[in-house]
């Protein structure tokens, strides 16, 4: 579950404060940059590649890791882990008018319907969008588990497995500098990945976040991702390093202008209160940072809850008002709404009776035509002494010449059918016969 507070960007700025660790899962390399955020100054601590760790030893490409944050003095922080793009299924949701705190359930009710993995079970976060609107993130729980025993052998702390777009969403509003300088109507940021691949991050009210990668030229990619946002053609591409929040310190080797995503990475995971990112690792494999770095945010927190409350005060009193006026309007119309309540029951009654009398009128015209087709099929020389009709059957006796042709007879009708002989008797000038037959169903 990821869950955003809806605080100012100013406010969002004075909170900001914590530190985070970003791993960039490559093909063969992972991207790790560090980076601490304070309210009035982003500092990244330091940016590493670590080769070939697939091929490596767990072990040893962990101590490597390992020295990388001692020497930051960053020993203790837990790592936000960007996985690679094949193994997320990443969709948007429009729940529009679904409480937050129903946000969570809806989702669940469709998860089967938005990833193709059948019955094999699956790791799933979100995080909430713009207009409404949800990101969710599905990967193979057997993807998460057999990452999360590697990071494990590695004695790296992990407390979140995320996916680009949910990294980058969340590290542009981690302080609200990098919404300020954002156009209102969208916008789409181009950056390198670690396989050289162009990178595309967008925004719209059409697509509240785009995110995809294209072994294209730039200019073909950014034709394909303004179409897909619905913006003008004529809209100008920013750089990803341009729409994150800038660093005030930046080493050397953190070159944002080739691969800025272990650092939106790290920021994501440093204040994750302020912006989350969708999060598949499940909490029994969470690792926190250590605990006093939430102390000021802690602090500050407090404060905002103090606001929060008078304002959730002023709300209740608008809301009781509200409703107090709702009610008296309900009084004056619930006289009209027992009449009308009244009137509905008066036209169930007729119509009952009306049905009732209209089945009444139909069977009596199906008994005469029973008794018609009766008197047309048992004709001279056979006749009958006694007709007993009700409703799904007949019971005829009489006298006939051969009264075994009677049931076909019967049966050739389409008022009768499943006709049977019960009794044949031999009388004086033809045979004595008792015969029921069923009466058909009208269609």
């Amino acid at each position: 579950m990821a869950f955003q507070i809806p605080i100012s960007k100013d406010l969002r700025k004075l909170l900001a404060f914590g530190s985070g660790v970003g791993i960039e899962i490559g093909a063969t390399d992972l991207e790790v940059a560090a980076v601490r955020v304070r309210p009035t100054q982003i500092r990244v601590l330091g940016r590493v590649t670590i080769h070939n760790f697939a091929g490596r030893p767990a072990a040893e490409w962990g101590a490597e890791y390992a020295r990388f944050l001692k020497s930051l003095g960053a020993g203790r922080m837990s790592a936000t882990v960007l996985l690679p793009r094949r193994e997320a299924i990443v969709r948007q949701m429009a729940l529009p008018g679904v409480a937050r705190k129903d946000m969570e359930g809806a989702i669940r009710f469709q998860l089967d319907s938005l990833h193709p993995y059948g019955e094999d079970e699956v790791s799933w976060g979100w995080s909430r969008l713009a207009y409404g609107a949800v990101l969710v993130g599905i990967v193979r729980r057997a993807t998460v588990e057999q990452y999360v025993q590697l990071f494990t052998e590695a004695g790296v702390a992990v407390c979140s497995f995320t996916f680009s777009a949910a990294a980058v969403h969340a590290a542009i509003r981690l302080n609200g500098a990098g919404l300020k300088g954002l156009p209102g109507d969208g916008f789409i940021a181009l950056s390198r990945s670690a396989s050289g691949a162009v990178e595309v991050y967008g925004e719209s009210a059409a697509h509240p976040v785009f995110s995809a990668e294209f072994e294209l030229a730039p200019e073909r990619a950014v034709g394909l991702a303004l179409a897909e946002l619905r913006l003008p053609p004529e809209t100008t591409p920013s750089t990803l390093e341009e729409v994150l929040p800038t660093p005030d310190v930046n080493p050397v080797e953190n070159d944002l202008s080739r691969n800025a995503l272990p650092y939106a990475t790290a920021l994501a995971g440093a204040c994750p209160r302020l912006a989350p990112a969708a999060n598949v690792l499940p909490p029994e494999h969470r690792r926190l940072s250590s605990r006093a770095v939430f102390i000021p945010t802690l602090v500050l927190a407090a404060l905002v809850l103090l606001v929060a409350g008078a304002v959730m005060v002023y709300s209740r009193l608008a809301e009781r008002q509200y409703l107090r006026g709702i009610d008296a309007e309900i009084a004056q119309l619930e006289p009209l709404a027992r009449r009308a309540a009244a009137l509905d029951r008066d036209i169930d009654r007729l119509r009952t009776r009306s049905q009732l009398l209209d089945r009444l009128r139909n069977q009596t015209r199906g008994d005469l035509d029973a008794l018609n087709e009766l008197t047309r099929l048992v004709e001279p020389p056979a006749w009958t002494n006694s007709i007993n009709l009700a409703r799904d059957s007949v019971r005829v006796t009489g006298e006939a010449p051969q009264s075994a042709l009677l049931p076909k007879i019967l049966d050739s009708s389409p008022l009768f059918e499943n006709s049977a002989l019960d009794m044949v008797n031999r009388g004086a000038t033809g045979e004595l016969f008792q015969i029921h037959t069923a009466r058909r169903s009208s269609r």
